[in-house]
């Protein structure tokens, strides 16, 4: 199942506030679209709403009638604010836009439909690489796994949250793939589902045996002697290691830390954002009450009730047992690992050239 599809100028979207129940796509034509696609969770996961993004900038740019370059740009600048604004924890949003932007800034010899051709070959490259990237670190991140793992993961990490394969759920197609014998629990991850919509779905269509379990029973399943190990994604991983994922990942991380089991967080570097010494600097989205009060369309609380619900919280790093990356394990101490591992070499250089992905 593609997250998303790009055909003829058109960016067609995966609707996944409609999984399982109905497979549809909603077919972008223009950046409004897309940036309500990201906002209202249709596309959602770090690095596949860097990749919406990074093709929002090639329909915006399509969009533009000015023929002044400078006016262009412009408005180019404009519709990637628009985008950016959509949703402030994940990083690789707003890393996807400046790529785009730089990549405009590289080209400022080009007339304007030089730009639009270099911004749809960008749009391809940071889809491809994403997809390369999960491949890799399913590879790296399948060696932690034993024999027989019995493996609790949290929100959506997969094919559906990426451009292909997942995070954490790619380390987990990638043992199952070597021939691991594996059991995954899929917390359901209140209040959207994600954990019970799509994460089950997407290994039960891998045939690798999966259970679901509410959210408040972890600790539970964890005492039974039941988990191995947790593996999660990441929207944000600062400088010292800290990490930013859907909302309920720290307290499975203080249950892991409790009854002794590693805690592991699979990510790209594109969701590793240097620029923040902390989680305590890391922008935490807070959504509307309804996603709270009611399930599904069907009320559960009572008119009126107030309600807090961030998207998002933030694992310390002394509680990571390691961070899985394209370009390699991640091992402590972190502030030191983490600036050695963006420093590497990109792990797609030469992989992704002259071609479309999204198709």
């Amino acid at each position: 199942m593609k997250t998303m599809v790009w055909e003829d100028g058109v960016l067609k979207i995966l609707d996944q506030t409609k999984l399982p129940e109905k497979i549809e796509y909603i077919e972008a034509e223009d950046v409004k679209t897309v940036a309500d696609a990201i906002k209202r969770l249709s596309v959602r996961g770090a690095p596949a709403i860097g990749a919406a993004a990074a093709y929002g900038m090639v329909i915006g740019a399509n969009s533009i009638k000015e023929k002044d370059k400078e006016k262009f740009l412009a408005e180019l600048e404009k519709i990637g604010y628009e985008l950016a604004s959509t949703r402030p924890t994940a990083v690789n949003l707003r890393w996807a836009i400046d790529r785009m932007m730089n990549k405009v800034r590289d080209g400022h010899d080009l007339d304007i439909d030089g730009i639009r051709e270099l911004l749809l070959e960008e749009a391809h490259k940071i889809f491809c690489e994403d997809l390369e990237a999960n491949r890799r670190m399913g590879e790296y991140g399948q060696e932690l796994i034993p024999e027989n793992a019995r493996i609790i993961t949290h929100c959506n990490a997969g094919a559906l949250a990426t451009a292909g394969f997942g995070t954490a759920l790619g380390v987990i197609r990638a043992a199952h793939r070597a021939g691991k014998n594996i059991e995954v629990f899929a917390d359901e991850t209140r209040p959207l589902l994600q954990g019970a919509r799509l994460t089950a779905w997407e290994m039960m269509q891998e045939n690798i045996p999966v259970t679901l379990i509410t959210d408040n029973m972890a600790g539970y399943l964890m005492a039974q002697g039941k988990v191995d190990m947790v593996i999660v994604g990441a929207d944000r991983i600062t400088a010292n290691g800290d990490v930013a994922n859907k909302i309920g990942t720290y307290g499975l991380a203080v249950l892991a830390q409790a009854h002794g089991l590693p805690f592991y967080v699979a990510a790209p570097t594109s969701t590793i954002d240097m620029g923040l010494a902390s989680g305590n600097q890391i922008p935490i989205e807070e959504r509307h009450f309804e996603e709270v009060t009611t399930v599904g369309g069907t009320r559960i609380a009572p008119p009126g009730v107030k309600v807090w619900n961030p998207a998002f919280d933030v694992t310390p790093n002394e509680l990571v047992s390691a961070i899985i990356t394209e370009r390699g394990v991640v091992q402590k101490p972190y502030p030191e690992n983490l600036r050695k591992i963006m420093n590497s070499r990109t792990t797609a250089d030469g992989v992704c050239q002259g071609e479309n992905p999204a198709k």
